[in-house]
């Protein structure tokens, strides 16, 4: 049953005649443009899915084309060729005779078609002397190759014909095949319809046909990860005026059990009788950050083969930012945090650079994320950056429906990265935004401290994604947070 079916089953089930009849009479109002506050929905993407829909070409460039140029193998015999014109015409074909003053062709020189001698060969271009003639076959040829040093940086990996800079800013090169018979282009095409077709006519720069590549030029000081405020408010955890228990406590309500800042408060004062301010609550946590930030990445270990990653929002002083997420498939750690304020390649760089930095050097890594282009372009970058062969490769899962293999077989990855997600929102949802960058990084990063060394996972035998010996006799969450901060001073 159609979709159009089921909703007039449903209108019927809902609504009286005369109700269903003004109904009608709206949406012919509305079809007819008669309604200027109400327009039906615009069809355009779903009739032109290809339509101006960016994506990163999965293979690299090639620094080199495969082909390799090599000289013409001799098509013809002059000896044989002698015969017949002698047996043809009667009488042999006489050598070259050169005039006065005229050059001569030097006694190593041989037609590269048929190998006849120098005798039978003779200069072709005056006084320029470098068009050679050959009279046995009459071959032309340059007697010196004249080829100007290769300046392509890159080649097309499907065709290998070189690509030229097509876009030039200032963070990145975009390289381009104008070769219009590409493979990869003539496959790119094949999947437009009849629509996208005559659209292409008069809009082909909105459809992405070509192999493209992208050539970021991020410094290195750009691809540092950021970390938390060492003495954020001037708070030192060393000079605090309240001892580790009770600071353990804050950050057991605070960051263990998702409380926001003043229900920290509230509960330290009506179970505990410990006075403190929800503004205390979070200096502390904003102080503790520092000190976690540098044990995550100190003790997150190695890491798996196969990974996932994915971006969550947040709000900050109104603003929509992104924490870029990437989960180990196998013991659940997050390996990578990064807070920003936009979904491009950059932070998707910075994440992913670390989530990697601790894999072995002859380790093959896999990547599952959705359609976001920035991580295909981030590990290319990554990739160009690496001495050895490259060992990240990229695994894209789109929408809630398997369409292909591809998806089909990765999807309880990026289920698993989907669920990481939820469990991060349940954690800053009571918090209802960020007053600053600080404030945020500084619950995010407490929050992987609680995800890998404190939250105990079922389907890991209720053990902790990264198992620590100082932490197995503690008993209380208070406790253990105590032992992390004295670990990570």
């Amino acid at each position: 049953m159609s979709k159009i079916a089921r909703f007039v089953i449903w209108i019927c089930s809902k609504f009286t005649k005369n109700e269903i009849q003004e109904i009608i009479a709206g949406l012919l109002d509305v079809l007819q443009d008669r309604n200027p506050e109400v327009k039906p929905k615009d069809d355009f993407k779903e009739k032109h899915p290809n339509y101006r829909n960016f994506f990163v070409d999965p293979l690299a460039p090639l620094t080199q084309p495969h082909r390799i140029r090599q000289e013409p193998t001799p098509s013809q015999n002059w000896r044989d060729l002698l015969a017949s014109y002698e047996k043809e015409h009667g009488k042999p074909l006489p050598p070259v005779k050169y005039r006065a003053g005229s050059p001569r062709v030097p006694e190593s020189t041989r037609c590269p078609s048929c190998q006849a001698p120098h005798a039978y060969l003779y200069y072709n271009d005056g006084k320029k002397r470098s068009q050679l003639l050959c009279k046995v076959c009459g071959h032309l040829f340059q007697q010196e190759k004249r080829l100007r040093p290769a300046q392509t940086k890159y080649y097309c990996p499907y065709c290998q014909h070189a690509l030229f800079t097509w876009k030039q800013r200032k963070e990145v090169t975009i390289y381009k095949c104008c070769n219009d018979a590409c493979p990869h282009r003539i496959h790119n095409l094949n999947k437009l319809n009849d629509r996208e077709r005559d659209l292409a006519q008069k809009r082909n720069s909105q459809f992405k046909l070509s192999y493209q590549y992208r050539e970021y030029h991020y410094q290195p000081h750009e691809l540092d990860l950021p970390q938390p405020e060492s003495r954020p408010g001037g708070i030192d955890l060393r000079a605090i005026h309240n001892g580790p228990n009770i600071l353990g406590l804050v950050l057991t309500f605070y960051v263990s059990f998702a409380l926001s800042a003043r229900k920290t408060a509230l509960v330290l004062r009506s179970v505990f009788n410990i006075s403190i301010s929800y503004q205390t609550v979070l200096n502390y946590a904003a102080a503790a950050a520092f000190y976690c930030h540098s044990f995550n990445l100190a003790h997150k270990g190695s890491i798996d083969d196969l990974s996932a990653a994915d971006e969550a929002y947040i709000k900050i002083l109104g603003k929509r930012h992104y924490v870029f997420f990437f989960i180990s498939s196998k013991n659940l750690k997050i390996t990578a945090y990064h807070l920003a304020n936009t979904r491009n390649t950059l932070p998707a760089i910075i994440a992913m650079k670390e989530a990697f930095r601790t894999a072995d050097p002859n380790q093959i890594l896999i990547l599952v994320s959705d359609g976001n282009p920035s991580y295909p372009a981030a590990i290319h970058f990554l990739n160009a950056l690496s001495t050895q062969n490259p060992s990240l490769q990229h695994r894209k899962v789109i929408g809630l429906q398997n369409l292909d293999s591809e998806s089909q077989e990765f999807r309880p990855y990026k289920q698993l990265i989907e669920r990481l997600n939820r469990t991060f929102k349940h954690h800053v949802k009571p918090s209802h935004g960020f007053n600053s960058t600080n404030g945020a990084l500084a619950l995010i990063t407490l929050f992987v401290t609680h995800y890998n060394f404190l939250r105990p996972h079922m389907s890991l035998g209720y053990q902790t994604p990264v198992a620590l010996p100082e932490l197995e006799n503690i008993t209380t969450l208070q406790g253990k947070w105590a032992k992390i901060l004295s670990l990570a001073a």
